[in-house]
């Protein structure tokens, strides 16, 4: 039979305001030291077998106290203050498996274009150069540059069965979606 004056759960109550204290010490923060202190208790009544009664109970409470402060600091680190959830908001991404069966959808309507139909839209959308550039590499005249995007666009949204002024894909890189823009709307 354990000695009543030995009995971690007789004694245990009567070290709180000490526990509170240093929770208090530690953290600077009146509320968190309660929470710790909390905890602590917890971890405590649920380890006491593993306390030995001839040792010291308040210093094997400071320890856990202690400890779970500590970890505590580790965990909340990493933790970001957003009580409106603005920061959450932002972190909202479309499935990926979306965009890769656009794409597929795109890459098997861009290969049944006419090779200079491809070409036009490497320049001019794809590599963004400018309607003069691509006609002294191209060999032919702005005019006929011009009217090879146009043409080649429409083509392109009518194989892959897109209505007037319907985009291919939202969130799609800068890169595909201006080889789909159509003349005077804005590249991204």
């Amino acid at each position: 039979m354990q000695d009543p004056a030995k009995d971690p759960r007789i004694l245990l109550p009567r070290l709180l305001p000490n526990l509170r204290a240093f929770a208090i010490g530690l953290s600077r923060n009146v509320v968190l030291a309660d929470d710790i202190v909390q905890e602590t208790i917890l971890k405590a009544w649920s380890n006491l077998d593993k306390f030995d009664p001839n040792t010291n109970l308040e210093a094997w409470l400071f320890t856990i106290l202690r400890n779970t402060y500590y970890s505590y600091l580790r965990k909340t680190r990493r933790e970001v203050q957003d009580s409106e959830g603005s920061y959450a908001a932002g972190l909202v991404t479309k499935p990926a498996h979306d965009g890769r069966l656009a794409f597929s959808d795109f890459q098997r309507a861009f290969d049944q274009l006419s090779p200079e139909h491809r070409e036009v839209l490497i320049l001019i959308g794809a590599s963004g150069y400018s309607t003069d550039e691509a006609a002294v590499m191209m060999g032919v005249a702005p005019g006929t540059v011009k009217s090879r995007a146009s043409r080649a666009r429409r083509r392109l949204a009518e194989l892959m069965q897109l209505e007037e002024g319907e985009e291919l894909f939202s969130g799609t890189d800068a890169v595909t979606a201006s080889v789909l823009n159509r003349p005077g709307t804005s590249q991204a």
